[in-house]
């Protein structure tokens, strides 16, 4: 279940941003090492915590507005449909917006045209680990970032999703990268320095969001693959 400072997993946790669940964890954290513990001199970010482990998710849509000064927005629904549903063939018809978008009223399926990469972090307070441009997208450095992927296909996050209440907008295609890495609070500051600088106010999403339960094996996709 991995280690880190303070909160236990699935506890709830007022310093990522207010009350919001724990999540899962890398297993990096070393308390005997200063770099998982010296704190940092926060600027942008808010409520971030050396030795944490986070996961950045990177939405990419057919809906989107990529290469425009309104590519990044929050929330993530508004830069993921920011040219509507219209725009991904989905919306034309009077079926249901569940039917729609799995595709059972003809249109394409909304997995084909939406989908989100995600890398999880350890926070350190070390320098070299430093990573300038997080916005633009994951790491890409093989061996050791994105080169051992898991795809599949899911509902969105956050803890208004769990179990029993699925996203009104799902299945969406995954990409998610299954190493653990570590990575300085100053690439997460200029992160959220970067938000900052955007057209839409992306002031909710400079503070970490809490974690989903763990999707039931019930309920999960039976489409893994590993690329």
């Amino acid at each position: 279940k991995g280690k880190g400072p303070g909160t236990a997993i699935g506890g709830m946790s007022r310093r990522l941003g207010g009350s919001v669940r724990q999540g899962l964890r890398c297993h990096h954290y070393d308390a005997a090492d200063s770099k998982f513990t010296t704190p940092y001199d926060w600027q942008h970010c808010v409520g971030m915590v050396v030795g944490e482990t986070y996961e950045i998710h990177w939405p990419h849509s057919a809906s989107g507005a990529c290469g425009t000064p309104n590519q990044y927005q929050t929330p993530f629904y508004d830069g993921v449909f920011c040219m509507g549903l219209e725009k991904l063939g989905i919306g034309l018809s009077s079926a249901t917006l569940g039917d729609q978008v799995q595709g059972n009223d003809g249109s394409p399926v909304l997995s084909s045209k939406v989908g989100v990469q995600g890398q999880v972090f350890t926070i350190v307070n070390d320098e070299n680990y430093y990573y300038p441009d997080l916005i633009r997208g994951w790491i890409q450095d093989s061996p050791s970032h994105g080169s051992d992927i898991a795809k599949y296909t899911g509902s969105t996050t956050g803890t208004s999703r769990n179990n029993q209440v699925c996203s009104s907008y799902s299945p969406i295609t995954w990409q998610v990268d299954r190493k653990c890495h570590l990575i300085s609070a100053s690439s997460f500051d200029k992160m959220c320095a970067d938000m900052k600088q955007q057209r839409d106010d992306m002031s909710d999403d400079l503070y970490a969001h809490g974690a989903r339960e763990v999707v039931a094996n019930n309920i999960a996709g039976n489409n893994l693959n590993r690329l």
